[in-house]
């Protein structure tokens, strides 16, 4: 279970290993379109669905955005699926986690809103068919996948940002999301994971940290239209 769980982190799971880590026959996984041709076979060329994040801090904060987006939709699609196995108290713990992301991703809707109107990207369209919502390891296994990409990518752009608000509230958010990270973490509670695992914590005591190009390429598996983020900061 491990190999596959760093795939996902990693981003790079193909969809055959992920239908057999959660247990979806070939049947199954045809009837949910995961066999079929996917929604993201659209050209880049096709402007349509094609986002631009954009440049310098509203385009950290747009990167920032398009990941909570990514973030709420999960837990909340968790929260009103059949999620096989949740316990009271652990489903506590998600919807706890559903609203404090959806209060970051508010946060970051009003900022933009705030001080580029204009150049605020849409909502997105979240493409969750590679997890199975009645299985109990995968949904676990994309919520540590979303929430540990998601304190790497904090973690990665906070160099990037130049207002000293943004870098505050954004140390505010990470500390959070590394929470969230870790009670992930407990609730799988296997041999194989750890709250603070080498795979997550460096020799140093220190978060592993990704660029946003790295970041994007994991969320572009859950996400629907294309995301360019080519003319975001760089480390």
């Amino acid at each position: 279970m491990n190999d596959i769980k760093m795939e996902i982190i990693n981003g790079k799971v193909t969809r055959k290993r992920f239908i057999k880590f959660t247990g979806l026959s070939a049947a199954a996984a045809t009837s949910f379109g995961l066999l079929s041709c996917s929604k993201r076979s659209t050209s880049i060329d096709d402007q349509d669905d094609i986002v631009n994040l954009g440049s310098g801090d509203v385009g950290i904060l747009n990167y920032a955005y398009a990941l909570e987006q990514l973030e709420a939709a999960f837990f909340t699609a968790v929260l009103s699926s059949a999620y096989s196995g949740m316990s009271s108290a652990e489903g506590q713990i998600l919807d706890d986690l559903r609203k404090h992301e959806v209060a970051h991703r508010d946060w970051f809707k009003a900022a933009l809103t705030s001080v580029a109107p204009n150049q605020i990207i849409p909502e997105l369209t979240p493409d969750f068919s590679m997890v199975n919502f009645s299985s109990r390891a995968s949904v676990l296994a994309t919520a540590q996948a979303l929430e540990d990409t998601g304190v790497s990518a904090y973690g990665g752009a906070g160099q990037l940002i130049q207002n000293p608000d943004y870098l505050l509230q954004a140390g505010k958010i990470v500390s959070v999301e590394a929470r969230h990270a870790s009670a992930i973490r407990s609730i799988i509670a296997s041999s194989n994971t750890s709250f603070a695992g080498n795979d997550i914590i460096d020799g140093n005591g220190l978060e592993m940290v990704r660029t946003p190009n790295q970041v994007l390429a994991i969320a572009q598996g859950f996400i629907v239209e294309q995301l360019n983020g080519s003319n975001l900061p760089q480390p």
